[in-house]
């Protein structure tokens, strides 16, 4: 990638034409900045389309011409021998670049709408793949905030010196630049790996969507609008849905809350569905359905009324979020009442409609000043591992449960200590526990705090990733998974937290980490375990994959060992999961002598590997080690054990 234009000290604010003209001759590198810096939780498919249209909205999202460069900093950047000033008209570009990539990993204060320029239809993009160097970076960044990521690309990929990755990062927006710094330096990869083509989200790979789903998909949208035209005749029709005598007389229609009775008792608090403290007991079903109304202020008739306004009518000032794919409308009926009652600064309703979890917050002054907040989470086919728990409260960077009623215990245990004991958790008498760090909002991997819930079966291990449902965490292949316990399935999976960032905010029920593969390394370097970690949403499509390559290091009393490197990821796919439970992934690996070689291992299913492309190699069994070179890129493909030939993950 070609040097920068540098330019006299006393350039002049850029213009639109100029930043134009900059944007056109840098776009590669701006949307590699976007690309670097977005969350890795958006996926590899979105996280491109987002970066291209982080560059090309960069003058739309300005303020006209003769803007300042990057909001009034002026941009630097250290030569050889001086500090010179970059093209104003490239650093305004880039700074408007780098604030949306910021903006972007925030966390949600509302449902946001995605770009609708670049759109691509029927094809899923992604970057070439690159060798353990890159994934190793890949996972690091991943692992930061978003400023430090940020902060790691200015320095690497525009060589900025710290004091004008300072200045940039405030001109875009990030709370504490200095913060971001010293978070930066936690990352050793060379800065050289910035330039790969891992990286490079204008050199794309595509493959199909799940065209099954998508032929499906086709049939319902057909279905829907023969439906709606349907709907509309009818409508058309005199005499319905208008008040008055007549047709088209200009008056305005009835509101549908005056002439539907279950919408009208969807809004009377007297009729909202309560449950006895002691009703699960001899419940049919052990789920949200049984769980007992809660809370000091379950009888505050004005509060349930104003939560039920709002969630029925909600207006510009209210704060919504939804999981993907949750339907936001009015309750279909009188919902059930969970609890209702005060968590830390806010005073909070957790209403079950028997598809949603919907969570009302409001200050504890009801003071209108201060804002409502509406939370939906679909929760549908819960049983009593997944609805042991839900988020109660959240504030900055420590969150509160409220517990299922045949929970017995709480205890909180550190994921990346294994050989640590767990800590108890107090709960009040109506079941919210004490606060505890939250590991969703934070902005590093040195600690992942879930959650032990005992009951009179099992001790479950749940975590929050975001959403008011938590995710259960279990061990054990797809049709044997179960909770995590003994000290092996805690190291393993004190080896894959630090990944679990890339289904934050996801909508993810379960996540279930199992080891397919054992192999040893060449050279007497030792083994390694193969995994597949598997994301399961609550509604159904989305799902996540990774397939994981962990490397045995030496063993520790504490911990588990460093994070394993992601091989191959993919998403919407039956793999590693109950429907196919298949799975074949690869890597390009160093030994400790130097040499460099490519791994690859497949579950009981494959009987031969192959690798071809830059590197050509064949084992008879489901694991293969072929010598290679430094950046070598080779096509993985395995042979199943019935002769049917399957590719490596994607």
């Amino acid at each position: 990638m070609r040097p920068l234009p540098e330019v006299p000290s006393a350039a002049a604010p850029a213009g639109v034409e100029q930043s134009g003209a900059a944007l056109v001759e840098h776009y590669p590198r701006l949307v590699r900045l976007g690309y670097l810096v977005l969350p890795p939780s958006l996926g590899c498919h979105r996280r491109v389309l987002t970066a291209h249209a982080l560059a090309q909205r960069a003058l739309l999202s300005g303020r006209g011409a003769g803007c300042g460069v990057e909001d009034g900093v002026p941009p630097l950047r250290r030569s050889a021998d001086a500090v010179v000033v970059v093209d104003p008209s490239y650093a305004y570009v880039r700074g408007r670049v780098l604030r949306g990539a910021l903006e972007a990993g925030r966390p949600l204060r509302r449902v946001r709408v995605a770009p609708l320029l670049p759109l691509v239809w029927g094809l899923r993009l992604f970057p070439h793949s690159g060798g353990s160097d890159e994934l190793a970076l890949e996972q690091a960044l991943s692992a930061l905030s978003a400023p430090a990521r940020a902060a790691c690309v200015l320095r690497g990929l525009e060589r900025l010196p710290d004091a004008e990755v300072r200045r940039v990062l405030a001109a875009a927006g990030a709370a504490d630049p200095h913060a971001a710094l010293a978070e930066a330096e936690g990352v050793s990869a060379p800065y050289a790996l910035l330039d790969s083509p891992e990286f490079d989200p204008c050199s794309l790979q595509a493959r199909p969507p799940d065209l099954l789903r998508r032929r499906q998909h086709a049939k319902a949208a057909v279905a829907a609008v023969a439906a709606l035209l349907v709907c509309g005749a009818l409508l058309g029709l005199p005499g319905n849905g208008w008040a008055g005598n007549g047709w088209g007389r200009g008056t305005l229609p009835v509101s549908p809350y005056s002439r539907n009775a279950a919408a009208e008792q969807a809004l009377d608090p007297g009729a909202l569905h309560r449950v006895s403290a002691t009703f699960w007991r001899r419940s049919p079903r052990t789920d949200f359905t049984s769980w007992p109304t809660r809370g000091d202020r379950a009888k505050d008739t004005r509060l349930l009324r104003r939560a039920l306004t709002v969630w029925a009518r909600p207006d510009g000032a209210v704060r919504a979020s939804a999981t993907p794919r949750t339907p936001v409308g009015p309750p279909m009926g009188a919902p059930q009442l969970l609890y209702a009652g005060e968590v830390d600064r806010a005073t909070v309703v957790l209403f079950y409609d028997g598809l949603r979890i919907v969570r009302y917050a409001e200050p504890r002054d009801a003071s209108p000043a201060g804002g409502v907040a509406l939370d939906f989470a679909r929760v549908d086919g819960a049983d009593m591992a997944s609805a042991g728990a839900l988020i109660a409260g959240r504030t900055r960077d420590r969150v509160r449960y409220l517990t299922a009623p045949w929970v017995h215990a709480v205890s909180v245990r550190n994921l990346l200590a294994p050989g640590s004991a767990p800590r108890p958790l107090g709960r009040t008498p109506d079941g919210v526990t004490a606060a505890l760090t939250s590991p969703a909002t934070a902005g590093s991997c040195r600690a992942w705090d879930a959650i032990e819930l005992r009951d009179g079966s099992a001790t479950r291990l749940m975590t929050d990733l975001g959403e008011l449902a938590p995710a259960r965490l279990t061990s054990g292949p797809p049709s044997a998974a179960h909770d995590v316990s003994g000290r092996a399935e805690r190291d393993s999976w004190a080896r894959t937290a630090c990944l679990l960032p890339s289904v934050r905010s996801h909508g993810v029920r379960s996540v279930n980490s199992w080891q397919y593969a054992d192999q040893l390394l060449p050279e007497d370097n030792g083994s390694a375990h193969w995994l597949c970690t598997r994301a399961e949403t609550w509604r159904g499509t989305g799902s996540r994959v990774l397939a994981q390559f962990q490397a045995v290091s030496a063993p520790s009393v504490a911990t588990g060992g460093p994070p394993g490197a992601v091989a191959a990821r993919a998403e919407d796919t039956p793999a590693c999961g109950m429907r196919d439970p298949r799975v074949l992934a690869g890597v390009l690996w160093k030994s400790h002598g130097g040499r460099w070689y490519v791994l690859a291992a497949g579950s009981e299913q494959f009987a031969s590997l192959t690798t071809s492309g830059g590197v050509e190699g064949r084992s008879d069994s489901r694991l293969l080690a072929v010598p290679a070179r430094a950046g070598d890129r080779a096509r993985l493909n395995g042979t199943l054990t019935d002769g049917s030939r399957v590719g490596a993950l994607r």
